[in-house]
């Protein structure tokens, strides 16, 4: 049985309708965390909501499109009214786009994934800065990729925009550092088993790669210990 060591905590995941998110807010909720679960399918949020439900934690879905900067205002408005603190954020959402040269990026779709990945991230982290500041114990995980260290070619886009997402996010944990008890880290969740690698390596057997439910215990074990801003975990392929 695992330690409820989150109980009494509030917890947001972004793109927790599926994958990592889904699997990061189910063992965040077993550690005792309530959870509010974002992305844009409300079906989908529903289904990890009773998931959540079933095994015995408690959780609340808030359906909303993260490229709308007001919708994302909206919802930590309504968060604000209803908690004083948030413990726990979670920045996974994320969009894969094409993979192709540099030369030929399309401009819209470009301009789609930097929104998603890194416009987005900037949102949550203003509308929730309040929040966050408020708890006694604020932890910031960023979702990433080996392509934002280490470039490689055809993932140009995408790997630019979690390069963007790891700045932003490491920044901000220095603005923090000694002025709050706000702490930052990166995962780096490696091969695992999501609809967005299925689509990046199509000829891949999944049986071959980690279940997002390994990625989503190893940040519900790094949030519900001590870390320094900065920390960036790198999980086994």
């Amino acid at each position: 049985m695992i330690d409820k060591t989150l109980q009494g905590q509030l917890a947001l995941v972004t793109g927790a309708s599926r994958g990592i998110g889904a699997a990061t807010a189910r063992a965040l909720a077993a550690r005792g965390a309530h959870v509010i679960l974002t992305a844009r399918t409300a079906r989908d949020l529903e289904a990890v909501e009773d998931a959540i439900f079933e095994a015995g934690g408690s959780a609340t879905i808030a359906p909303l499109d993260l490229t709308d900067g007001d919708s994302i205002a909206r919802l930590a408005a309504a968060i604000g009214q209803r908690w004083d603190a948030l413990d726990i954020l979670v920045l996974n959402a994320a969009m894969l786009g094409s993979l192709g040269p540099v030369p030929t990026i399309d401009g819209g779709e470009f301009n789609r994934v930097m929104t998603l990945n890194v416009l987005s991230t900037q949102a949550m982290i203003a509308h929730f800065d309040a929040m966050l500041r408020k708890s006694a114990h604020a932890r910031v995980i960023g979702l990433t990729s080996s392509v934002a260290a280490s470039p490689r070619a055809f993932w140009g886009a995408y790997g630019a925009s979690k390069a963007a997402l790891e700045v932003l996010i490491a920044a901000y944990g220095d603005e923090m550092r000694n002025i709050g008890k706000i702490r930052t880290a990166i995962v780096d969740p490696a091969r695992t088993r999501t609809a967005m690698r299925a689509k990046a390596y199509p000829g891949e057997d999944p049986a071959t790669v980690k279940l997002p439910e390994v990625v989503g215990e190893a940040i519900a074990e790094l949030v519900s210990g001590e870390f320094e801003t900065g920390t960036r975990v790198v999980l086994e392929g």
